[in-house]
């Protein structure tokens, strides 16, 4: 006689799990009792998921802990060593490519330049080359486990699909996560590269470790914000939230976004905003810097508007707060909105340092409400161009270890081989 669980227990079963794991994920050699005390389940319980994982090989003893009068407990520790994950962060101009254990810690990487508008069928045939080989240079590799990929452009998270990306030209609807999946017999996930920065951020940063509700904001090529809620992404119906650079702005009323609009925040303050006023600058003669770049090399980047800010330009060093402005008068609203703890800023115009963050501070204390900002921080990226990468790592990580997921891979003790497993 097949004895049949209830629903609700089969539930609660696969919630203690995840739970369990979670905080063995987080804990860094956690003991069964504080396992009760964290998750607020019974030793009974407790001891239950966390045999049911060691017979899974997901967990195993790292040692004891200190005791409180009896038998020293163990420690536990996730197996990290079980499987591998593969993240792939692609930007415009080039690629971070790395292979982490089940900790999120990276044991090979390799930093590539690409070109995003060549298309997908190159970049993503580059990308696998490169992960080819990273797993080559790894010594009796475990199985792989996921790919977690970020791409510059809106990405309907549910399918994986980009859509209408403005500056990735022929990856409309590209099936990103059917073809590496069938080539590597792993379940893939797709996003937006500013929601794994934001997410690579908060798992990352020790100094983020405290923070349940932040902004992530890029100030590059384009504009955008990862939202963290509680903890976690929050992306959105469709996986678009957080697209701030395609907000309208007055001061952008008559400038054509590459989006194909008028009036967009990136049409005005992101990167290629700024090459394009500091050359107009240039070519009048103001700004002593400026000009001299620009007859030294014919062109200008926004980087040279940096390094012209950096030696004394003050034409450069106005267009820089300026973006700075434009870019805080948006936030302003959404931190009202939003009310979140913390605000990064990360991306090649938002490193400008001082010129632009100072300018981003003043616009967001000033129009914010005072409740809004009576806690926040804002800050610059720590992590620079390695946060994109862990995000993509983590987000394999947290995917597979949801309640859902973990209930179709558990029993087999792996998910590799189980490509199926993005749709559980």
């Amino acid at each position: 006689m097949v004895r049949m669980v209830p629903p609700g227990k089969t539930a609660e079963r696969l919630d203690g799990l995840a739970a369990v794991v979670d905080a063995i994920r987080s804990g860094g050699g956690v003991t069964q009792p504080q396992l009760v005390q964290q998750i607020g389940l019974g030793r009974s319980v407790v001891s239950q998921r966390v045999a049911e994982l060691e017979a899974a090989g997901l967990v195993a003893a790292a040692g004891l802990g200190p005791s409180t009068g009896g038998r020293a407990p163990r420690r536990l520790r996730l197996r990290a060593e079980a499987g591998l994950v593969a993240g792939v962060a692609c930007g415009a101009t080039g690629m971070a490519v790395g292979i982490a254990d089940l900790n999120g810690r990276i044991l090979a990487r390799a930093e590539e330049p690409t070109d995003v508008a060549d298309g997908p069928e190159a970049v993503l045939s580059h990308s696998e080359n490169v992960i080819d080989r990273l797993l080559e240079k790894l010594p009796d590799p475990p199985p792989l486990w996921g790919i977690g990929v970020g791409v510059p452009g809106p990405v309907e998270f549910a399918t994986g699909f980009p859509v209408s990306p403005p500056i990735m030209p022929g990856w409309d609807g590209y099936p990103i996560r059917r073809r590496l999946s069938r080539r590597y017999a792993a379940p893939v996930w797709v996003d937006n590269d500013v929601n794994l920065l934001a997410l690579g951020e908060l798992r990352s940063d020790p100094r983020y470790a405290a923070v349940d509700d932040m902004l992530f904001v890029k100030i590059g090529t384009g504009i955008g914000a990862g939202l963290i809620s509680g903890r976690r992404l929050h992306r959105g119906t469709n996986g678009c939230a957080g697209d701030i650079g395609h907000i309208a702005v007055a001061q952008a009323e008559q400038v054509v976004c590459r989006c194909g609009n008028v009036g967009c925040l990136e049409a005005v303050a992101g990167g290629p905003a700024l090459a394009r006023d500091a050359r107009r600058l240039a070519e009048r003669g103001e700004g002593p810097q400026l000009t001299a770049i620009l007859a030294a090399q014919g062109d200008i980047t926004a980087a040279d508007v940096t390094a012209a800010a950096d030696r004394g330009d003050p034409a450069a060093r106005a267009l820089l707060a300026g973006a700075g402005r434009l870019v805080g008068d948006t936030l302003a609203t959404l931190v009202s909105f939003y009310n979140p703890g913390l605000v990064v800023l990360g991306g090649g115009v938002a490193q400008a340092g001082d010129y632009v963050l100072a300018a981003i501070r003043e616009s967001v204390y000033r129009r914010s409400l005072p409740l809004a900002t009576r806690t926040l921080r804002i800050e610059l990226s720590g992590l620079a161009e390695t946060s994109g990468l862990a995000g993509a790592v983590h987000l394999v990580l947290d995917e597979l270890f949801t309640p859902e997921r973990m209930s179709a891979w558990l029993p087999f003790s792996s998910p590799a081989g189980r490509p199926e497993l993005v749709g559980a």
